[in-house]
């Protein structure tokens, strides 16, 4: 495996971190985030122009072909900014499975919006996380032209700013499938509903909602591989925004440190403070490295079940330490919830809660173990 990035790939980030560093401010965020639906509007078109919101659509669509890595790039420059947009929402939950699962057609009718910016998507991904049996809460009831779907669906990001969300619901007989749902159909409805970081996740009702035939991403006959696979990439999204967010906080820190005086010379100049620093830099390290592995191998087609839960993991239980550390170093400031250091400390906090803290992970992670083949070892 070789993590260093192509031309193209490098070329990504820098568009990305060009069109963040030149719109996101700690101002400009405390700005948004004090409206009702928190969403910087000017910084999601200007993406679009930049074209960094179709990298991963088919070229068919006017998009770049390009994959989860991209995706991940343009994630990664989301987190050191903490920007408040529907970029994982949008890029991993929504649109990513169109692409890898859906038709011809549906791509057509759901991921032109997409691109321009006019239509964010999301998933319900929440219940199936965090349940023990892995099946959705949704109940989906078989008619002669499809199903209804019935049920609420928890925390489901961004959704009030969703033309579609994918929902996975279980059949009467068992198995689980996964339909697009348009947001404007009757018996949708929205509690809104605010999380750890400040974004709207609302609670969506689904009152006997019909869906056509052509609208199902996934089928009885593949329906629990298909939110696997939206499973992994959504906790390796996380995952790689974590590094992001870790990364500002560090540098952050490390700035206020040599700026910061005490006794007559900088704090940076004690070994306490930069030995937690350091620790910190470690975790971010762990957290880098197997964050852009599970990207890898899920962009490479590999099994990644298990690099994703490690990186998951990793996100939720080094990603605490991480922002605990830089938060504790600035002192006072770092109690002051108006400062910017603030908001990575509640980024990393949602992440670490979104789609199972460490012990689900541990728990899934441990199962996957058990599962392998004796005598199969590790990758």
């Amino acid at each position: 495996m070789d993590f260093t990035f192509n031309e193209a790939q490098q070329a990504v980030a820098e568009a990305a971190a060009s069109v963040f560093n030149g719109l996101v401010t700690p101002d400009r965020v405390a700005e948004v985030e004090a409206t009702e639906d928190r969403f910087d509007q000017q910084l999601w078109m200007q993406l679009a122009e930049a074209g960094l919101l179709s990298l991963s659509l088919p070229e068919h669509l006017g998009g770049d072909g390009l994959g989860l890595l991209e995706t991940c790039l343009l994630l990664e420059a989301q987190g050191r900014v903490v920007a408040p947009i529907p970029l994982h929402a949008t890029l991993v939950l929504g649109a990513w499975p169109i692409v890898n699962f859906g038709t011809e057609e549906q791509q057509l009718r759901y991921l032109a919006g997409v691109g321009d910016g006019s239509t964010p998507a999301t998933a319900a991904l929440t219940e199936v996380a965090l349940s023990t049996t892995g099946r959705p809460r949704i109940l989906a009831t078989e008619f002669a032209s499809g199903y209804k779907l019935t049920g609420t669906a928890a925390a489901v990001p961004h959704a009030h700013l969703a033309g579609f969300m994918l929902i996975p619901a279980v059949t009467t007989s068992g198995d689980t499938i996964v339909a697009i749902v348009d947001s404007k159909l009757e018996g949708v409805t929205l509690e809104r509903a605010v999380t750890t970081n400040r974004e709207v996740h609302p609670n969506v009702a689904l009152n006997d909602v019909v869906i056509g035939e052509d609208e199902i991403l996934a089928g009885p006959d593949r329906g629990t591989a298909v939110v696997q696979a939206m499973l992994e990439a959504a906790m390796t999204g996380l995952a790689v925004i974590s590094v992001g967010a870790g990364e500002a906080a560090i540098a952050q820190t490390a700035t206020y440190l040599n700026e910061r005086e005490q006794f007559g010379r900088p704090l940076s100049t004690f070994q306490g403070t930069m030995l937690r620093l350091a620790d910190a830099a470690i975790d971010l390290e762990a957290i880098r490295v197997t964050a852009w592995n599970a990207a890898w191998l899920l962009d490479a087609g590999h099994d990644a079940a298990e690099a994703v839960r490690v990186a998951k993991w990793q996100a939720s239980e080094r990603g605490q330490r991480v922002v605990h550390a830089t938060q504790h170093l600035h002192g006072g400031m770092g109690a002051d919830i108006s400062y910017p250091m603030h908001r990575y400390f509640l980024w990393c906090k949602q992440i670490e809660l979104m789609l199972g803290g460490p012990s689900i992970q541990l728990a899934a992670l441990g199962a996957l173990l058990a599962a392998r083949p004796v005598g199969a070892g590790g990758r």
